[in-house]
């Protein structure tokens, strides 16, 4: 029996969920066998670029908005944000924390989108109603989850599977205390950039409303950025070479797998059930991550990690709950009061999407 989009979209949105699991396990795994992480940025937007490229041409064939300078410096300085910046701080917080810690504090990303939202006026708060209430918990929750994951580690939990043989060595070096919460702090920076693009990237549309040109050129000016991040930092030229092994499947999983293809199952998930969504399902990444690095990585959890990633998702889902509650609310006095109140709600949709980071 053929399932309806309903139904599609839940196995869509777990298949998303499983793939970014996938790119925060072989991200690891290559940076642990010696792929530069500059080096890594740079390839995989190169290898984005060769995606889009075909279809931007054909784009530009039909017809295209018109490109001025201003709009084309606003998409460098954008891609430098919230690709260049974000994509280099993340695999060098990585490369000092683990896989679950990458997706962890992935759940932190729609709370800080929502902060900085509200620091720059584009959402709003009332602290004295149940649904600011709920915003402001789940900020907190958040920032408990980011302490938790950078201070306490805990005991080690028991692993899945057992890792004894010899064909499961893993690479993965042993880092300091400071190390790790250096890289913690780096990953929420990192989010950080992102969740400030995501903010611009809804006003840079208006202006440029063309979605496949618009990150074409985003991926190219990042392609030539993050070039040049590696000249500076990684000098070494033989690690600049791709053999058979996981620095290439990194790559062309990143840039094929994530650029490409998750990316239009996420378009297509927002088009059929909304982002808030496709947001609730960011933790589901955590679960698989937790998974998949016990039986890939044999990688021993700690109880911090946990509760830390438990205390994201807490946080998360306040959020949503909250801005949920207050979407319902704009919309109940919309039929009393006709064309005043969709004016309300268009100003309230014009806040920032929360979307999963790349």
């Amino acid at each position: 029996m053929e399932m309806d989009g309903g139904s599609k979209a839940y196995g869509v949105v777990i298949l998303i969920q499983v793939m970014y699991a996938g790119m925060h396990i072989i991200s690891k795994l290559a940076l642990d066998f010696g792929l530069s992480p500059f080096v890594f940025v740079f390839y995989r937007q190169a290898a984005a670029v060769m995606v889009l490229l075909p279809f931007a041409f054909i784009v530009m064939r039909r017809g295209a908005p018109p490109l001025s300078f201003m709009i084309l410096f606003k998409m460098f300085m954008h891609a430098l944000i919230g690709i260049t910046l974000s994509l280099n701080v993340y695999n060098v917080a990585l490369n000092y924390t683990s896989a679950t810690v990458a997706s962890a504090t992935n759940n932190s990303i729609p709370v800080i989108t929502f902060f900085l939202a509200v620091l720059l006026r584009m959402e709003s708060l009332k602290l004295k109603s149940i649904s600011g209430m709920a915003k402001m918990v789940g900020m907190a929750f958040c920032v408990a989850g980011i302490m938790t994951i950078a201070f306490y580690t805990g005991p080690s939990l028991k692993n899945f599977v057992n890792h004894h043989d010899d064909h499961r060595v893993t690479h993965e070096p042993t880092h300091s205390t400071g190390a790790w919460i250096k890289g913690s702090f780096l990953m929420i920076f990192a989010n950080t950039c992102w969740s400030l693009w995501l903010i611009l990237q809804g006003k840079l549309l208006k202006e440029y409303p063309s979605k496949l040109l618009f990150t074409t050129f985003q991926c190219i000016f990042s392609m030539i950025q993050t070039f040049l991040v590696s000249l500076v930092f990684e000098r070494n030229f033989a690690r600049w070479k791709l053999h058979l092994d996981m620095g290439l499947l990194a790559v062309t999983y990143s840039g094929f797998l994530i650029t490409g293809l998750s990316f239009y199952f996420q378009s297509w998930c927002v088009e059929k059930k909304g982002p808030v969504f496709l947001a609730m399902s960011t933790p589901l990444t955590f679960v698989f991550t937790i998974i998949g690095s016990s039986f890939i990585l044999g990688k021993t959890l700690s109880l911090g990690s946990v509760l830390g990633g438990v205390f994201m998702v807490g946080g998360l889902y306040s959020v949503l709950w909250g801005k949920n509650m207050e979407n319902r609310m704009l919309e109940e006095p919309c039929i009393e009061k006709g064309k005043a109140c969709n004016e309300e709600k268009e100003m309230a949709s014009s806040c920032p999407k929360i979307e999963i980071k790349e």
